[in-house]
């Protein structure tokens, strides 16, 4: 771990959400309801060996979303969080072998994280902020 590489995950995961949240919040009226959902990890559920820089910096957003939540309430916008699990996205995951860690046989798909984004988004989730949801397929961590 070096101080560039902590650097870089604060500056993508951390400082970049929270200036969008800022400037969404800024341009929300009130006047409907507005929806944040920021992605966060497991790292919440159990250690991530080998990941402490990135791990620290979606530790981060999952300590801000209860935090935000509170302060943007008064303006009608919802603050969570979505956990996706261990999400197939291009970078190598895909060329493991998903049998013993994940239930359903397979690793997360984007496409599973966007669907409950999308819900989140809903007015059926209008009475959701604050939380922060594991949405990981039943990902069986340590096998």
């Amino acid at each position: 771990m070096t101080a560039d590489e902590i650097d870089a995950f604060l500056h993508e995961n951390v400082r970049a959400s929270l200036l969008l949240v800022k400037e969404f919040a800024a341009s929300h009226d009130g006047s409907a309801g507005g929806r944040v959902v920021l992605l966060t990890s497991g790292q919440h559920l159990a250690p991530m060996a080998r990941e402490v820089a990135y791990a620290v910096s979606k530790g981060a957003l999952h300590q801000a979303t209860k935090t935000l939540a509170d302060e943007l309430a008064d303006r009608a916008i919802t603050v969570n969080a979505v956990n996706p699990g261990p999400t197939d996205t291009g970078w190598g995951l895909g060329d493991q072998d998903p049998t013993d860690a994940m239930p359903f046989g397979r690793w997360g798909d984007p496409d599973d994280a966007a669907r409950l984004i999308a819900w989140l988004c809903t007015d059926e989730a209008r009475w959701l902020t604050g939380q922060v949801i594991d949405s990981e397929g039943g990902f069986r961590r340590g096998r």
